[in-house]
């Protein structure tokens, strides 16, 4: 196929045929209206095969027209979609179902929700420390496994130090909740009354 016009041939619009040329209007056999040869009907032209389209560099989706959009690697004015984070990949196959592939995250929220219960029923220093626990869980997912899904919210390390400094926090609040503390830290006892005191 000929990716260049014949001289003296009008231009051909982009992403049409020999077949769309102006003035050669096939008839009823195939044939030309102007000339009376008789030409084979060839499926519409895209742009890449009336050229080779390459571009170097950064490159992009391609653009409205089709063609690769060279990018530059500033960051956007103007943010216009979001990317995965880091480690947002499945933590299964894409043949396991749905629920396979969002381990980690039913883990997490499966322990908390056992803590909830346990917290509802009465049991509320070992519910909210299940809580806890739950987010510490998935702090150590979010360190040891590369793809843990809709886990991953932020990059790895600031998952990890969120979900680590929340989820000990609640252990500890847990741990010191009054009455009969499983933990008592004496100079909080003495921060609270210096404060009440005065």
């Amino acid at each position: 196929m000929n990716a260049e016009p014949e001289p003296g041939a009008e231009p051909v619009a982009e992403g049409a045929g020999v077949a769309g040329a102006v003035g050669s209007s096939p008839g009823p056999s195939g044939s030309s209206g102007s000339s009376g040869s008789t030409e084979v009907q060839e499926a519409p032209q895209t742009p890449e095969t009336l050229e080779t389209v390459e571009a170097k560099g950064a490159v992009s989706a391609p653009g409205p027209d089709g063609q690769p959009r060279k990018v530059s690697r500033r960051f956007p004015l103007f943010t216009r979609d979001t990317a995965r984070p880091e480690g947002g990949g499945r933590a299964a196959s894409g043949d396991a179902p749905a629920p396979a592939r969002q381990w980690p995250l039913l883990s997490v929220a499966s322990v908390v929700g056992l803590g909830l219960l346990l917290t509802a029923l009465d049991v509320f220093r070992v519910g909210t420390m299940l809580v806890g626990i739950a987010l510490v869980g998935g702090a150590v997912l979010r360190w040891a496994l590369p793809d843990v899904g809709m886990l991953a919210v932020r990059s790895r390390f600031t998952d990890m130090v969120t979900y680590g400094a929340l989820g000990l926090a609640i252990v500890l609040l847990a741990m010191m909740a009054q009455p009969n503390p499983w933990l008592e830290i004496p100079f909080l006892d003495d921060t609270l009354h210096f404060t009440i005191d005065s």
